[in-house]
């Protein structure tokens, strides 16, 4: 009798057999075949396996230039001050009455209303920017 073990991806099988067999796998985690001619000894298991996609797609450049714009506004910064997608508000020196300020001028721009667990998530222009967009796609059929 001989036992072969298989172990892939999304799936494990082990197999005895006696007779001749044949085991396919497709690299998916709903297909998977098994053939025995004979049918004896033959054990199959599948064990579920968890799957954690993640996708980001970042904001425009025009929707991250106006958020820089506006965070420059209310934080009153001179105009030779970098701020960029990556900047936070408090190395920009924003407290909490700032972020709120920032999010009612970009609430304001862009004809959005951004709700407050939204709100205190957004801690670098570029989280403001990625909010925004997610916002107004929603809105849009």
């Amino acid at each position: 009798m001989a036992t072969n073990t298989f172990n892939g991806g999304s799936l494990s099988a082990r197999l005895q057999f006696n007779q001749r067999l044949t085991f396919n796998a497709v690299p998916s985690p709903r297909f998977s075949s098994i053939s025995s001619y004979g049918r004896r000894n033959v054990s199959f298991s599948s064990k579920p396996r968890s799957t954690c996609i993640r996708v980001s797609c970042a904001a425009k450049p025009e929707t991250v230039q106006k958020v820089c714009k506006i965070v420059k506004n209310q934080l009153a910064l001179p105009d030779d001050s970098t701020v960029t997608g990556e900047s936070t508000f408090a190395a920009l020196g924003a407290d909490s009455l700032d972020t709120v300020e920032i999010v009612m001028g970009l609430e304001e721009e862009f004809g959005i209303s951004v709700e407050e667990d939204s709100a205190q998530s957004i801690s670098t222009v570029q989280d403001a920017a990625d909010l925004i967009e997610e916002i107004i796609s929603k809105q849009s059929p």
